[in-house]
C-alpha cells in the first residue's frame, strides 16, 4: 500500500512554488522523496525557500516570471539542461485581481489571463517532450494545474478576471488531457479557502463566514493540498485524467 501513493525518486517542477498553494505542494513533494524544482517571480524568495526545503530533501530554485511565452520557453529549456525527463509538472503560478466591474479594465484581464491561462498552456507545451520521455501508458507522467472553486461557482468578491481565468484553466485541463493521453495525465485541483498571500484579503474580510459556511466547517490546511497533489502524482492517480478536483471542504459542490 505504501508504494501506491509513493512519488519517491520522481522529478517535479512546481511553478509559484515559493509561497501559498505552490509551497504546500512543493514541501509535500520534497517530504515524500521527490526531487523538486520550484520557480517564482522573486528570485531571492525562490532561492530562500529552496534552501529551506533542501534541509528536508532535494529542492532547486529556478526563478521565472511565466507571464510571457518566451519566459515559459526559457524555464523549459533550463529544466531540459538539467533533466532528460520530467515526471510531474504542477502549473500553480498565478495572479489575481479584485475590483468592481467599472474598474476592471483591459490591464486587469491581460495581466491575469497571461499568467493564469497562457502561461499554463505554453509551459506545458514546451515541457511536453520531457513529460513524454518520463511517461508510458502504464505509468504516465503527470500535469497538475491549479484552478479554483471560483472557476466553478460565483465568488463572493468581484474578481472577474480571476474567476474567468480559472474556469478557462479547467477547460484547458480537459482539452490537454485528451491531447496528451495516454502517456501523460492532466488534472486540475480547484482549491477553496487556504491560508495564502493570494487569499489573505478575502480571509481577513470573510474568513469566519467562509469557514462557517463550509460543510466541513474549516478552511484548508497545507496537508490537505499536499495530499491531493501526491495522490494525483502517484500510482494511485494513474487512471485519473481530465478531472477537476475541488479541495474546498464541500463549499462549491454541497455548500
Amino acid at each position: 500500500m505504501d508504494s501506491l501513493f509513493s512519488i519517491e525518486g520522481k522529478t517535479a517542477l512546481v511553478t509559484g512554488g515559493s509561497r501559498g498553494i505552490g509551497l504546500m505542494i512543493a514541501r509535500g513533494f520534497v517530504e515524500a522523496g521527490a526531487k523538486v524544482y520550484i520557480s517564482s517571480r522573486k528570485a531571492t524568495v525562490c532561492d530562500e525557500v529552496a534552501a529551506e526545503l533542501s534541509q528536508i530533501g532535494t529542492c532547486i530554485s529556478l526563478p521565472a516570471d511565466l507571464s510571457t511565452e518566451q519566459a515559459c520557453r526559457t524555464l523549459a529549456d533550463q529544466i531540459a539542461e538539467r533533466e532528460s525527463s520530467l515526471d510531474i509538472l504542477v502549473n500553480n503560478a498565478g495572479a489575481t485581481w479584485g475590483a468592481p466591474m467599472a474598474d476592471t479594465d483591459e490591464v486587469a484581464f491581460e495581466r491575469v489571463l497571461a499568467l493564469n491561462v497562457k502561461g499554463v498552456f505554453h509551459l506545458t507545451r514546451f515541457l511536453r517532450p520531457l513529460l513524454e520521455a518520463a511517461g508510458t501508458a502504464e505509468h504516465p507522467a503527470r500535469v497538475i494545474n491549479i484552478g479554483s472553486i471560483d472557476g466553478i461557482h460565483v465568488p463572493i468578491m468581484e474578481t472577474y478576471a480571476y474567476s474567468t481565468s480559472k474556469a478557462a484553466v479547467h477547460q484547458l485541463t480537459r482539452h490537454l488531457a485528451k491531447a496528451m493521453a495516454p502517456t501523460i495525465t492532466v488534472n486540475a485541483i480547484a482549491p477553496g479557502p487556504f491560508e495564502s498571500k493570494m487569499m489573505a484579503a478575502t480571509l481577513d474580510a470573510f474568513g469566519e463566514q467562509i469557514a462557517a459556511s463550509a460543510p466541513l466547517r474549516r478552511i484548508g490546511r497545507p496537508d490537505d493540498m499536499a495530499g491531493t497533489a501526491i495522490y494525483l502524482a502517484s500510482r494511485a492517480g494513474s487512471y485519473v485524467t481530465g478531472t477537476i478536483l475541488a479541495v474546498d471542504g464541500g463549499i462549491a459542490t454541497v455548500g
